[in-house]
C-alpha cells in the first residue's frame, strides 16, 4: 500500500498520526506522513517520530522507496526504532519546511521571469538557484530582482492541482525542467499554479500566495558553458 503524502495536498500540515507499516534498512514506513521526501532538488524535511510513551526518535532524512514515489522511508537516527503496528506522532521541523516553501515558490517565478529551459536547480533554506539553457545571454541581476518583486507584491495565489498522464503528453510545454521529469506512471501528475505567472508540473511544497516569500534578490549570476547559465537567488 502506498504511503499517504499529507504534503502533497497541505503542505502546511506540521504533525500527523500515523502507524509504521514497516521498518526496513532505508528506515520506517508509515501508512501516511507530512515528511516531504527528497526529490526535485528540494531537500528532505527533518524531524521526529513520537511514540505513545513519548519518546522521540530523529528522522534525518526521507526517500522514496520505489521508482513510483509511492510510498516513503525514514532514515532515523539512532537505534530506538519504532516496531511496526506502532502507532506514531509524525512532526516536521517547521521552519526549515516553510523556508523551503518560499523558496522553492520563488524559483518558480524565478523560471517566469526567465522563460528558457531549465536545466537544473537547487531549493534551500536560505537561497536557491536554476540552471538555464541560454545562449549568450545577457541577464541583469538588477532588473530580474525587480521583475521577481513585481510577481511576489502581486500577492497571486499558488494552487496545485491533478492532471492525468496522457494530459501533461498531450501538453508537454507545461515541462520546463530538461533534468528532471514529473513523475509518471501512476495514472496523474500533480501541477503547482501561480495564478496569471506560472503553471508547471511539482511535486513539492508551496506557500498559498506569492506575498508569503517575501523579500528576493538575486545574488549571482554564473557561466556554466556555452549556454548554460546559473541565476542564484536568496532571501534579502
Amino acid at each position: 500500500m502506498a504511503t499517504d503524502c499529507l504534503f502533497r495536498d497541505d503542505a502546511y500540515l506540521k504533525d500527523c498520526g500515523a502507524t509504521v507499516k514497516d521498518v526496513t534498512d532505508q528506515g520506517v514506513v508509515l501508512d501516511r506522513t507530512v515528511f516531504y521526501a527528497v526529490s526535485g532538488g528540494q531537500p528532505a524535511d527533518r524531524g521526529i517520530l513520537v511514540t505513545a510513551n513519548g519518546s522521540e526518535t530523529p528522522v534525518a532524512g526521507v526517500v522514496y522507496v520505489d521508482a513510483a514515489k509511492s510510498e516513503i522511508a525514514h532514515v532515523v537516527d539512532g537505534a530506538a526504532r519504532p516496531e511496526i503496528g506502532e502507532p506514531v506522532t509524525a512532526r516536521i521541523d517547521w521552519a526549515t519546511r516553510y523556508a523551503r516553501m518560499r523558496m522553492h515558490t520563488a524559483l518558480h517565478l524565478l523560471s517566469a521571469a526567465l522563460p528558457y529551459a531549465v536545466t537544473g536547480g537547487s531549493v534551500g533554506d536560505a537561497e536557491g538557484r536554476l540552471d538555464f539553457d541560454i545562449p549568450d545571454a545577457g541577464l541583469d541581476k538588477d532588473a530580474i530582482t525587480a521583475k521577481l518583486a513585481e510577481m511576489i507584491a502581486a500577492d497571486a495565489e499558488v494552487r496545485a492541482r491533478w492532471i492525468s498522464d496522457e494530459e501533461l503528453a498531450a501538453n508537454p510545454g507545461l515541462v520546463k525542467t530538461m533534468s528532471v521529469k514529473p513523475p509518471m506512471g501512476t495514472g496523474r501528475v500533480r501541477l503547482i499554479e501561480i495564478v496569471g505567472l506560472d503553471l508547471q508540473p511539482c511535486g513539492g511544497t508551496h506557500v498559498r500566495r506569492t506575498s508569503e516569500i517575501g523579500a528576493v534578490r538575486v545574488t549571482q549570476i554564473e557561466k556554466k558553458g556555452k549556454l548554460n547559465r546559473r541565476v542564484r537567488i536568496a532571501f534579502a
